[in-house]
């Protein structure tokens, strides 16, 4: 028996002991928590290490009670015996006892840390099985992949990347990928997955919707394959900041890179592009933090450890394929056996037989590729395959059908899956990847309710299974550890269980938004929480699916969801299961939408169509109570869908409404020259907005450099505050009209003639006092850092406006810099503070400091919220150059503490927070 084993035995009898006769215990093993599975408190824990220092003869130390699972306490136990044995080894240089896998600690703050933990604990141990399409392995161990990111990093480092530029990689799924994805890390790069085409006729539609990404994200390269190179050099001419197309042939070329920088848990970690269908591509922002809470709250909702074994298929440029898989099982630490998608779409027994093989514990795919499981199949395919390790199946990222359920639990039973292995999933990107997940080894839990309540009603109520009328929903789980679900009206108000609504969530691993994309920010945030798009209700805390907000059908005073009618059409003989859309078309003269279901069938001879058209009339009129308006029958490959597979239901509609929906693809050939076309028109455009945009910005450096040394000199030697004050708001004011930058303000009234005043604003960047001081009247004072006072141009023309002072590094003498405040607000002064006292280049609305609110509170003053829009864009973060944007101030009605407290203070606080938060248009970034 292995020490491994011999630890294992004694925490299990110990717990046995305390808890007799529980048949769980023999199930949990080296990774389970000793607390919250075995039930070990701190009395009987005392109980364990002594019978682990006389079972195992080592002396454990104090650390041991840290210790939050066996594993942790085999590690210990196993530098403690090799510390005795070699003297001088350190405990995190001891090899593992037993050959047991090791956990990453939880505090480890970045995945690239994460990724340097396994390289020091079990850097020889196989983190990846690359699967190719013959099912040879390549094994790539923690220390393989690091030394291929690291030399990615040294590649990027060498071409003058900087901390936070953006770099896509466009790459197939294997080791290159996760190199450029790591190494992008490591060089304290964002990373941007893009997918590669599938086929040649999608050629101008890919490159369309991939030169919008690039363009959005910003990125300064795009690291691909050799062999795309020739379509992705006209990619330069749609996206401007792209500074060159590399390979990881080149970038492996640098050698090591000297140093690497440090990134932090709230930084910025990539940049997931939401596969929606059409209008501008939406950037989920998502943090090291983010990505980490997401993954350690889904490792504990599926009871996941380090001895589990994930095998996917799933593209790694969507978030399923990617966090679930990829970063989960670098953080969890669990083994990834990874084959290519179209691998699996060119042979889907492959998946299963991958399962089989590796005795995966862990899988997870969209509910179409367990259709395909259930129903494509031949036995001769399924022969030999035990399925019995398979755990936990998770069906997610679209629709999940209860039949499709039903038939894969039934078809794969004789090959050893059990059905409560199956756990429909629920998540987005905006949550980072999982949001709802049911109990580990529960099964599918379906919902049966009337039908026509829930459409006309939105009302849940529960029906018999087999009655009439009735609609089966999947359960989806509960929300994750540390998150929360709710369900709201069109008004945004919560509503109770089997009421159907907005679905709406927060935890910590929600996204600060949507990169440079600040008005679909604003849609995404309701407050603290975050629209999903999706439509469900609450029964029990269990959320169940009902549909797409967008895609919801109204038709004679009916609500239609689509999803039920296009599975039932899908299920005809000669229709192509999977790709039936229903979308509703307007109709301008009829005042409502009409009912439109578009199927792909293969069969061409019209009686045959005209059977399948009847069935799906009557489906339409059984499911919805109305019939079809038109039925479409189109050859394969009509139905548009996004890169991962899902139906694109407005696209859809958009094609039927315009008549191009059945018009036959183009040629590569011709869609190669219809993008080299667009691709010299965009150069052309874009060399006439590249003039504009450097004549504009020199115009603007010439206006300041004329105008600041003047209003520099009045400054400095006018003989009152009063005329220092209005000498420095009549040339802001005349700067930003020369430079073509006249700010929209709304809510003068509320500025008072005289009496003490805080002002607060948002501060997005080094314009925000010039726009302030240009609107505000001259007998506001500014609030200042006190380093500025170091700075000789700075200090003097502050100083003759009455500015005040505060330190932020001395806790002293920011006490008493307060305490001025307070006097001058006490005297009657109206001061201007930017409580968030910095500013980045990321939108968001950082945390706010008190100092402003205290003040306030403690001499009784009104609190002014300003919000002021367009200075981020005109002049972001740390940049010098500016760009032309609109700007915007709004004033808001003021705010008056209720007493001089801290609690007063924080209520101010809270109150100005969300006046601003409701009109900037910019994520909270306090939540990050």
């Amino acid at each position: 028996m292995g020490q491994d084993e011999r630890l294992l035995a004694i925490v299990r009898e110990l717990a046995g002991e305390l808890k007799p006769g529980a048949p769980e215990l023999a199930s949990y093993g080296l990774h389970h928590h000793l607390e919250r599975d075995f039930g070990l408190d701190s009395l009987s824990r005392v109980e364990l290490f002594a019978r682990v220092e006389r079972e195992l003869g080592v002396q454990l130390g104090e650390d041991a009670f840290a210790a939050e699972t066996p594993a942790e306490l085999l590690a210990l136990a196993g530098a403690a015996l090799a510390e005795r044995e070699q003297g001088a080894a350190a405990p995190e240089d001891a090899p593992s006892l037993g050959g047991a896998f090791a956990a990453a600690p939880p505090s480890l703050a970045t995945l690239t840390v994460v990724l340097d933990w396994h390289v020091r604990h079990q850097g020889g141990r196989v983190h990846i099985h690359l699967l190719d399409e013959a099912g040879r392995d390549d094994a790539v161990s923690y220390a393989r992949l690091s030394a291929a990111a690291r030399a990615v990093a040294a590649g990027l480092l060498a071409q003058g990347a900087a901390p936070g530029s953006r770099v896509a990689l466009m790459l197939p799924t294997g080791l290159d990928f996760f190199a450029v994805f790591y190494g992008a890390l490591y060089a304290g790069c964002v990373p941007v997955p893009l997918y590669p085409p599938a086929r040649p006729a999608q050629l101008e539609e890919h490159l369309r919707r991939v030169a919008a990404i690039l363009a959005n994200s910003g990125a300064r390269w795009l690291v691909t394959d050799p062999r795309a190179r020739v379509f992705a050099s006209a990619l330069s001419a749609r996206c401007p900041a792209l500074d060159g197309i590399l390979t990881v042939g080149e970038l492996n070329a640098y050698g090591a890179a000297p140093s690497l920088p440090r990134r932090q848990g709230s930084d910025l970690a990539f940049l997931q592009y939401t596969s929606g269908s059409t209008g501008e591509p939406k950037g989920v922002m998502l943090s090291h933090a983010n990505l980490l809470a997401n993954l350690r709250a889904m490792q504990e909702a599926a009871r996941a450890t380090p001895d589990d074994v994930f095998v996917s298929w799933l593209p790694l440029y969507h978030d399923m394929g990617l966090i679930g898989a990829g970063l989960g099982s670098m953080v969890i630490g669990f083994t990834l056996v990874l084959m290519s998608p179209l691998a699996f779409l060119a042979r889907p027994v492959r998946w299963l037989q991958a399962i089989s093989r590796y005795r995966g514990t862990l899988s997870a795919a969209p509910n179409f590729a367990y259709e395909i499981c259930a129903g494509k199949l031949a036995n001769e395919a399924l022969s030999g395959l035990d399925l019995s390790s398979w755990r936990m199946a998770c069906n997610g990222a679209e629709a999940v059908s209860p039949q499709t359920l039903e038939r894969f639990a039934a078809r794969l039973a004789p090959y050893g899956l059990r059905r409560e292995a199956l756990s429909p999933v629920y998540g987005l990107a905006e949550a980072s990847v999982g949001l709802a997940f049911p109990p580990s080894g529960r099964g599918p839990r379906i919902d049966h309710v009337a039908r026509r309540a829930l459409a006309d009603d939105g009302v849940a109520e529960p029906a018999p299974a087999a009655g009439a009328g009735v609609q089966a929903v999947p359960g989806c789980g509960h929300a994750l550890p540390g998150h929360a679900l709710r369900i709201v009206d069109a008004a945004g108000l919560a509503l109770p269980e089997r009421r159907v609504g907005r679905v709406q969530f927060c935890g910590p691993s929600a996204c600060a938004g949507y990169f440079d994309n600040p008005a679909a920010t604003a849609k995404l945030f309701d407050g603290a929480w975050l629209n999903t798009g999706d439509l469900g209700y609450l029964a029990d805390g269990e959320l169940f699916i009902t549909g797409r907000e967008k895609d919801i059908i109204i038709r004679g005073g009916h609500n239609i969801h689509p999803q039920e009618l296009e599975e039932a059409v899908g299920r005809i003989a000669g229709v192509r299961a999977g790709n039936v859309v229903v979308f509703a078309a307007t109709d301008e003269g009829a005042g409502t939408e009409r009912l439109v279901v578009l199927a792909e069938v293969r069969v061409r001879d019209e009686a045959a169509r005209g059977a399948i058209r009847r069935q799906v009339e009557a489906l339409a009129v059984d499911l919805t109570g109305l019939p079809a308006d038109d039925v479409v029958l189109a050859p394969p490959g009509t139905v548009l869908k996004t890169s991962s597979g899902k139906l694109r239901r407005a696209a859809c509609r958009a094609a039927y409404e315009q008549g191009t929906l059945l018009r036959r693809a183009r040629s590569a050939r011709r869609q190669a020259a219809t993008v080299a076309g667009a691709a010299a028109l965009v150069r052309v455009r874009a060399a006439l907005r590249r003039a504009l945009g450097t004549l504009w910005p020199c115009w603007a450096w010439a206006v300041f450099v004329l105008c600041v040394p003047l209003v520099w000199c009045l400054i400095a030697l006018g003989p009152t505050l009063r005329l220092r004050r209005y000498a420095a708001r009549t040339g802001a004011r005349l700067a930003l009209a020369a430079a073509g930058l006249p700010a929209h303000v709304e809510g003068l009234e509320w500025l008072p003639a005289n009496g003490p005043v805080v002002v607060v604003a948002n501060h997005a960047s080094y314009v925000d006092g010039l726009l302030l001081c240009a609107v505000l009247p001259a007998r506001f004072g500014y609030v200042a850092k006190r380093e500025l006072l170091n700075g000789a141009l700075s200090a003097l023309p502050l100083r003759r406006l009455g500015a005040a002072f505060v330190e932020r590094f001395d806790a002293a003498r920011g006490a008493q810099d307060s305490a001025a405040l307070e006097a001058r607000l006490a005297a009657g002064d109206a001061l201007v503070f930017f409580p968030e006292g910095t500013f980045g280049e990321a939108p968001g609305l950082l945390p706010f400091h008190m100092g402003a609110f205290l003040a306030a509170a403690r001499t009784g003053s009104p609190v002014l919220p300003v919000t002021l829009g367009g200075t981020r864009a005109l002049l972001p973060g740390e940049r010098r150059w500016p760009r032309f944007a609109r700007l915007s101030v709004t004033i808001h009605p003021p705010l008056f503490p209720s007493g001089t407290d801290w609690r007063s203070a924080l209520a101010l606080r809270d109150a100005a927070r969300a006046v601003m938060l409701a009109r900037v248009g910019e994520p909270d970034a306090s939540a990050r």
